[in-house]
């Protein structure tokens, strides 16, 4: 912990020279160097072995190194070291102290590492990973205060966006920095990676600022919210799903992928139903969408989910959730959280029960895929879920809620009918997914009307409509008697609709 002002803490290098860790094709000195051109905005020395003498010409060195580039350095422990070089200040390390004691002792402007966020080789560690959903819990503590707040632990290019994104008090407090040692030290072109780093960190503080609740949550609605531009926006997004076609890759429920996939190509998306962990980082380069359904979890399965849902974030690729029965069983709970900790979802949809087990409330229970109960206050929890987990929420029943943690749409649409099928659940995901990467594929050859790229909120709302729409229409038919008839025809019906069908029959109420 330092105390110092006017400090940028955002790309926070950590120095090593163990041999470990340093790239073996460069100097300890020229990493550092091609690091700070690169761009980072701090360093702190750090020795673990070296005696003093050794540790204060590093140290020296180091310094001119950073006085070069204007950027401070502070030193790992050694008060006498730092005031022996002129740094700018130490940092202090102190064992097991809870941030809530930290917030009242620390001076202004000091800085607290919470950590550690993933797991790292760089440093035995002592205490739990804290996780990135952890880590917006104890941001939420020094809300209001002058402390800093940097992310330590294992953090790197692969996940730096995940950590940025997921570590956000649900007060909106971001972290102010991550430090990292490995993944600039360890690096063959330390320039290119702290770029790089800094890349992410720029866009993410751009998105950040311009969103009162989420980075990375664009909006349509933004400046015309009503039932009106929602039913617009739906039917513009549909052209624009069948002009472009993406992939929707789906690891979902065994029992239902058919009924999945065809729905997917009603809507206007292309499916592939892929599970095996050594396609994912290919399938993630393909514009489009992916959804994670957890119907059928295997030991087998898993793995992909995991790695298919990390290379969707590395991409930037819509991420759509669908936590089946997680309240049924622990290994579903455990699985689910996992998830969620290692990679960021766009969207999360589930029954009451489902998602009052991802939010650990007794409210509502859960057997199997079914809920049992409903929410005292349905438009206060999907907004407060919104906001812990910071993404779109679909809450499903009679009536559906979306929150993107600011606003709440009910949707009113449906028949009784999909309660009576296998899968219907199941295809609204894929719906939802299909829409997710519309949304995605917005642009200057895909731009209709006012819709703006990526807004995962009216995709989730879209996918909703279109597929409870198709089911009204399709309970309608005189072909249709029972459900087998039914799920042919809601087939055909999600495939035939238009744009001023929506505009119809959409039952939209704002909250």
């Amino acid at each position: 912990m330092v105390a110092h002002s006017n400090i940028d803490y955002s790309l926070y290098l950590v120095t090593s020279r163990d041999t470990g860790i340093l790239s073996p094709s460069n100097d300890y000195f020229h990493i550092l160097e091609q690091a700070l051109i690169g761009g980072v905005t701090i360093v702190q020395i750090r020795e673990k072995d070296a005696d003093t003498g050794e540790f204060i010409e590093v140290a020296r060195k180091s310094k001119e190194i950073c006085d070069r580039y204007k950027v401070p350095i502070l030193i790992n422990d050694r008060i006498d070291i730092a005031l022996a070089i002129g740094a700018h200040g130490v940092h202090v390390g102190q064992k097991d102290m809870p941030v809530t004691t930290a917030r009242r002792l620390l001076p202004k402007n000091s800085i607290v590492g919470i950590g550690s966020v993933w797991g790292t080789r760089t440093k035995k560690l002592t205490n739990p990973i804290v996780g990135v959903r952890g880590v917006g819990s104890i941001l939420r503590i020094l809300d209001g205060t002058d402390i800093k707040a940097v992310a330590i632990g294992g953090v790197k290019r692969a996940n730096l966006l995940r950590t940025l994104h997921g570590a956000v008090s649900p007060t909106n407090h971001p972290l102010d920095g991550v430090a990292i040692v490995s993944d600039i030290m360890g690096a063959e072109d330390p320039r290119a990676r702290c770029e790089a780093l800094s890349t992410t960190l720029r866009e993410f503080r751009d998105a950040f600022s311009s969103s009162s609740t989420s980075a990375f949550r664009p909006s349509t609605l933004t400046d015309n919210w009503s039932t009106d531009s929602i039913k617009h926006g739906v039917g513009e997004l549909m052209q624009v799903l069948r002009a472009s076609n993406p992939l929707v890759h789906q690891i979902t429920n065994s029992v239902v992928t058919t009924q999945s996939a065809n729905i997917t190509l009603a809507v206007g998306g292309s499916p592939i139903m892929a599970t095996t962990p050594e396609e994912m980082e290919d399938l993630a380069k393909y514009p489009g969408a992916l959804l994670i359904n957890i119907g059928t979890l295997t030991t087998e399965n898993l793995d992909g989910m995991f790695k298919a849902g990390f290379f969707a974030n590395v991409n930037k690729k819509p991420l759509v959730c669908d936590p089946v029965g997680v309240g049924a069983t622990q290994f579903r709970k455990g699985t689910v959280s996992e998830l969620l900790s290692t990679w960021q979802a766009s969207v999360i949809k589930g029954n009451a029960g489902e998602l009052a087990a991802l939010a650990g409330s007794s409210e509502v229970d859960a057997k199997g895929v079914d809920s049992a109960g409903s929410f005292e206050d349905p438009i206060k929890f999907v907004k407060n879920l919104a906001r812990r987990e910071r993404c779109v929420i679909v809450l499903t029943g009679v009536t559906d809620y979306v929150s993107d943690g600011d606003r709440v749409v009910l949707l009113k649409n449906g028949h009784e009918m999909l309660g009576r099928i296998t899968g219907s659940g199941c295809m609204l995901g894929s719906c939802i997914a299909s829409f997710c990467g519309a949304a995605a594929s917005v642009g200057e050859d895909l731009a209709v009307g006012r819709l703006v790229r990526g807004d995962m909120f009216l995709g989730a709302i879209a996918g909703i409509l279109v597929l409870t729409i198709a089911s009204e229409r399709a309970v309608a038919r005189n072909d249709v008697k029972g459900p087998g008839t039914f799920l042919p025809a809601l087939i055909d019906e999600a495939a035939a609709l238009k744009p001023e069908d929506i505009i119809d029959a959409a039952k939209i109420e704002l909250a």
